[in-house]
């Protein structure tokens, strides 16, 4: 089975992607992390050098690879990995897909801490940030509430997100 968790950046996908992993004993893939092992470049690079309709390629490709495998999986995505191509399609017809959903408050504090290694916002004014990440979400919310499950990560701990993901998907 492969288990893939998408939201917005800062929802905690990266994170709760490996705690869950661990806990219940599979695979992790970052999709982030796949398509930088690819390219020997940083998405910030990839961006700058070859541009975001390369990197979307890119992405889908890779998408694809993990998608197909056999193993038990956890599959990290990208904030926008569900907005392009017909991503979301084969995301739900070939894995289990878990919205992690988070308010525009939280996802702004989350954030402003990494903003610098986020090449999407990276230059973005920080009294802009909220708005930047409103307008995102309105654009994808379309795309990320076709996901099997929904969890709210606001005001809880990994280990109660990786718990409500379990119950979900094993009960």
């Amino acid at each position: 089975m492969i288990i893939s968790l998408l939201g917005y950046m800062g929802s905690g996908k990266t994170h709760i992607s490996k705690k869950l992993s661990q806990k219940i004993n599979y695979k992790l893939f970052d999709l982030d992390d796949e398509i930088i092992k690819k390219n020997q470049k940083s998405i910030a690079e990839i961006f700058t050098e070859k541009g975001e309709i390369y990197f979307r390629k890119q992405e889908r490709e890779i998408l694809e690879q993990i998608l197909n495998t056999s193993e038990d999986i956890v599959l990290s995505l990208g904030g926008g990995t569900p907005a392009y191509y017909d991503n979301m399609k084969i995301i739900n017809e070939k894995s289990k897909s878990i919205f992690l959903r988070a308010h525009i408050s939280t996802l702004t504090e989350r954030l402003l801490k990494r903003k610098k290694s986020r090449p999407l916002i990276a230059k973005i004014p920080e009294q802009d940030l909220p708005e930047y990440i409103a307008k995102h979400l309105f654009e994808r919310n379309h795309f990320y509430n076709q996901a099997e499950f929904i969890v709210s990560t606001d005001y809880k701990s990994a280990e109660e997100i990786v718990k409500e993901i379990e119950n979900l998907i094993f009960v």
